[in-house]
Formats: C-alpha cells, structure tokens, sequence
C-alpha cells in the first residue's frame, strides 16, 4: 500500500525512490510486525485472561505441563494480524503471489481458530475432527496450486536440492504436490508446538531463510548466477517473510519460557501453511525438508511412534512422541530441549542456504 501511495511520486520527490527497492520494504514490514506484535501483546494476553481463553492440557501428556493449564492460548491471531497488516502495507499489492500467501496464511488460521474455539468451547483438548481439518486444508491448498499450474509462465518443474540439472517436470502432478507441501508444513509446524518458544523459534529461521531464497529467486541476476529458476515477482514475498520474522520475534518475546502465552492452533497452522506455501512459490520445495528439519523429525517421530505401536502391540520406540517430549522424560529441562532444537534449525538453515552453491 506505501509501495502504490509513494513510490509514484517519485518523478517530482525522488527521496521516493526508495520505495522501489525489495530490501528496504523488507526491513521495515520486519519493524512494523515486530512493533505491532510489542504494541499489542499486552493487551491481547490481558484480554485473553479475562475472556478465560486458556490452555488446556492433553491429560496424556509429561506431567510437568499441567503447570501451564490456565495459560492463555490463541497468541497466533496476533502473529496472523501483524504479518497481513505489514505486507498490505509494504509489500506491492498487484503481484499475484503475495496474496496466494496470504490466502494461505488466513485461511489456515481460520481453521487453526476454529479449531482451538472448539476446545476452549468444550474444555477439551481435542478440537476439529482430523479429517475434517485436512479436508479443509487441503481445499485451500489444492486451490493454490491449481492457480499456479494455470499462472502463465510458472514453471511446474521441481528443484532438488544438490543437482543443477535434475529438475524433474510433474505437470498436473505439482498442483498435488503443492497441495502436500503445504499442508504438511502447517500440520508439522502443528506437531512441534508442544514447548515454550519451540515451533516460533525454528519457524523465524525458516523464514528468514526463505527471506533469501525469494530475494534470490525474485531477481534474474543472481538467479542465472545461481543458477536456480528465476520467478518474476516472487521477489516480493521476500517482504511477506519478513513480516514474518518480525512477528515471530515478536510473538517469541512473550512465548519464550516460560510462556505468557501460547500460539495455538491458529498460530501454527497459519505458520506452517505460508511456509509451505513460500516453498512452492520460491522453486525451493524439496529443500524445506532441510530448512525444516526440525518440524520434519517431530512428524517422523509421531509417524514411526504410532506405526510401530500398532504394528508391536503396544511397545514404543520414544517415550513419548512427538519426540520434543521424549527428550523432557528423560531428563532435559525444557529451556534445554527448546534451545538445542533453536541450534539445530540454524545449522539446518545454512545447510539450506549452502544448496544453492553445493550442486
């Protein structure tokens, strides 16, 4: 909204000018989210508490959590509300891709909301019915990668990380892969929201790596320098991930441990799903399973913890999955287990960053 106010103004002000550039929009969406997040955090936890929108806690989960039951939750409407107003507000409104991601990004939290709404609603710590939400999910998912197949001049080829020239064309098969991507994303991010700051946290990572990955994508020189696939315009979701950033650090001030207050559902499915869905917009798909690993191994975890349960009749392979808790029950302080898993996700980020030269 500033680009399409100033920047036009710029042929009688050209102090204006500066509108133009991708990098400073960027910095500041990541000042604007952060400050709303510190201007309204507050008020939002003050108004939480009074409402009695608090935690409920699964009664399967480490005994040490019950501690937090009465914790307010739904923090992740303060992230959704920072990130859509700072990228209406930086970020170049007539590209198509910016909104693709804020489709995703609202949409995902609307199901996150209702969701935790349901158990609030019913003291209970089981809410939208499984199928029902991926259904859900994947509509909104499925919508998004059908308009990028139809999108003139997106490419339906898919980068793999370390080879330069294998980059497979799936055609129809990329509006199912986008879907998955996406919705895998958001319920992994899901899945890893069980301790204080530790989805937030490998979250602003990923999207501070994905920050660059759009800037590099967006811009045809270092693209072809690259040699990774040059998308016109997708430069601008360099400006939605920095909205991002700022918002999880701001959100992360508040959620660190121990939390004033949790993102719930409708936090970390609307994180999940962008990150997904910048995945799949930027031409970097695959290597999210690298930039997040983190969220990767906590749904690995669940994944072999329940089949193996199944499949054994009853033993375990974790102590409790996901695997966030295994490490709890065998004696890390939480503050520990949140910050090695920060540690991981950074080195997992450069590893990420590393791909675009190692091939």
């Amino acid at each position: 909204m500033i680009y399409h106010l100033l920047y036009p103004l710029s042929d009688t002000i050209s102090s204006f000018n500066i509108f133009r550039y991708i990098t400073f929009r960027t910095i500041y969406a990541t000042i604007t989210a952060l400050a709303i997040c510190f201007l309204l955090g507050p008020m939002l936890i003050r108004k939480m508490q009074t409402l009695q929108i608090v935690q409920q806690i699964r009664s399967d989960g480490p005994g040490s959590h019950f501690s937090k039951e009465g914790t307010p939750t739904m923090g992740g409407v303060l992230i959704v509300f920072s990130v859509v107003i700072s990228t209406l507000l930086w970020a170049r409104l007539d590209i198509s891709y910016v909104w693709m991601v804020l489709t995703v990004t609202v949409g995902f939290g609307i199901i996150g909301f209702v969701d935790d709404y349901r158990k609030l609603s019913r003291k209970d710590s089981r809410g939208l019915p499984g199928k029902s939400r991926l259904i859900f999910e994947f509509t909104i998912a499925l919508f998004i990668g059908y308009l990028l197949f139809l999108k003139p001049g997106f490419e339906t080829t898919v980068t793999i990380p370390f080879f330069k020239t294998v980059m497979p064309d799936i055609k129809w098969g990329y509006v199912l892969l986008s879907a998955l991507i996406i919705v895998g994303a958001a319920n992994a991010v899901n899945l890893t929201d069980g301790l204080d700051g530790l989805a937030i946290g490998p979250a602003t990572i990923c999207f501070a790596t994905y920050l660059l990955f759009a800037y590099f994508a967006g811009n045809i020189r270092i693209a072809e320098y690259l040699q990774t696939p040059y998308v016109p315009g997708v430069g601008e979701l360099a400006v939605f991930c920095g909205a991002m950033v700022g918002a999880g650090l701001g959100f992360l001030w508040y959620n660190s441990y121990p939390a004033q207050i949790f993102m719930g559902d409708v936090g970390s499915l609307s994180l999940g799903g962008a990150l997904g869905t910048v995945a799949v917009l930027t031409k970097q798909e695959i290597v999210l399973v690298i930039v997040g690993g983190i969220f990767v191994v906590e749904t690995i975890s669940v994944i072999f913890q329940v089949g193996w349960f199944k499949m054994s009749n009853g033993k375990r392979i974790f102590r409790m999955a996901p695997i966030h808790h295994h490490f709890e029950l065998k004696g890390w302080p939480e503050p520990k287990v949140i910050v090695r898993f920060w540690i991981i996700s950074i080195i997992l980020a450069l590893i990420g960053i590393s791909t675009l030269k190692i091939r």
